[in-house]
């Protein structure tokens, strides 16, 4: 399960941030997705699985201090009042009794692995900025589009959130840019349920809120490489308290910019890398294109050459609806143990 189910939150509040849905029992289907970009992507490759590739469809169901979280191998069931969580093969009808203490230590550990792995992956002459040094500047607008999305008559709002070096443009420093396209129905009261429940299991926890575990320790992951990450994401989560209406569909991506230095450095060293191919005959020919091909990729993408996505999420309601028993939240008929 701690395998299976990672998908975004890093992300900070990561989804902390995600759809943040009450105080009624609610039950809800809901699907998300998780990509990292480049050597994020690579380490992650150790957390990650089918699910990650593809996505996951779950069922959520609150009712009082439990929370279930249902998907097609595996499951989650949190227990407030116990503080434990319960992790569900679905298909080998087992499950393993975690205490809350024991996933404090699961998310340092993923972290800590996490920040080893990164060891070596930054370009030399790349330090990890001073977070002291950086400021967070936020951007919140409506883009005027409009689409039904589920059922749901949605309106998209878009959220942006830089963090650079103070004093100085992100073009010139370098630095890191989440953008969330949200795209907002009409006002779903049940939901709140779910993001109290995650509220109160945030404080227990003491970890991202909104998260599964395995979301939470990915993220966990993902902040080792970039630390900024959690208080970018705290800060766009403090402002969704602002938007009226219902997140149907959240599709979140982080970015990172190189300053102009790095920039410069790069291309100091491909016009070096490419001399000797830049000449005349077959040889010159395959160096100019290569070239070519380079430069013309950043367009391609649809971004500028200085930015790199790092990770997407996408975050859909499926459906809701304000009901849910108690065997939404127990464990499943004949489901025993783990030995």
């Amino acid at each position: 399960m701690k395998q299976q189910r990672w998908c975004l939150s890093l992300i900070a509040a990561l989804v902390a941030f995600l759809p943040a849905f009450a105080r009624a029992d609610v039950k809800t289907q809901q699907k998300t997705q998780m990509k990292f970009e480049g050597m994020m992507g690579r380490v992650m490759g150790m957390f990650g699985g089918k699910a990650m590739k593809e996505g996951m469809i779950e069922t959520v169901a609150v009712k009082g201090n439990r929370k279930a979280t249902i998907g097609q191998d595996t499951g989650e069931i949190i227990d407030l009042d116990e503080e434990v969580v319960y992790r569900l093969d679905m298909r080998r009808k087992t499950y393993r009794r975690v205490t809350f203490a024991e996933l404090r230590r699961e998310l340092e550990e993923a972290q800590a692995k996490a920040a080893e792995a990164m060891k070596g992956e930054r370009p030399a002459g790349q330090p990890q900025p001073d977070q002291s040094l950086m400021q967070i500047d936020f951007d919140l607008k409506e883009s005027g589009q409009k689409r039904q999305i589920n059922g749901y008559d949605c309106r998209e709002v878009i959220m942006t959130v830089t963090m650079h070096e103070k004093g100085k443009p992100i073009e010139q420093a370098g630095g890191s840019i989440m953008t969330a396209n949200i795209w907002l129905g009409p006002e779903i009261a049940c939901l709140k349920e779910i993001r109290e429940f995650d509220r109160r299991y945030a404080e227990k926890l003491r970890g991202p809120m909104g998260l599964s575990t395995a979301d939470a320790q990915q993220l966990a992951a993902a902040m080792a490489m970039y630390p900024g990450m959690q208080e970018m994401m705290a800060k766009l989560e403090a402002q969704k308290v602002n938007m009226n209406g219902t997140e149907i569909l959240t599709v979140l991506t982080m970015a990172s910019v190189k300053s102009a230095a790095e920039m410069q450095r790069e291309q100091s060293e491909t016009e070096k890398e490419t001399a000797p191919t830049t000449g005349g005959g077959i040889g010159g020919l395959i160096g100019r294109r290569l070239l070519k091909k380079k430069a013309e990729q950043p367009a391609e993408a649809g971004q500028a050459a200085n930015r790199a996505t790092i990770l997407t999420i996408q975050h859909e309601l499926l459906s809701a609806a304000p009901a849910a028993g108690d065997a939404d939240v127990a464990l499943p008929a004949g489901f025993k143990a783990a030995k």
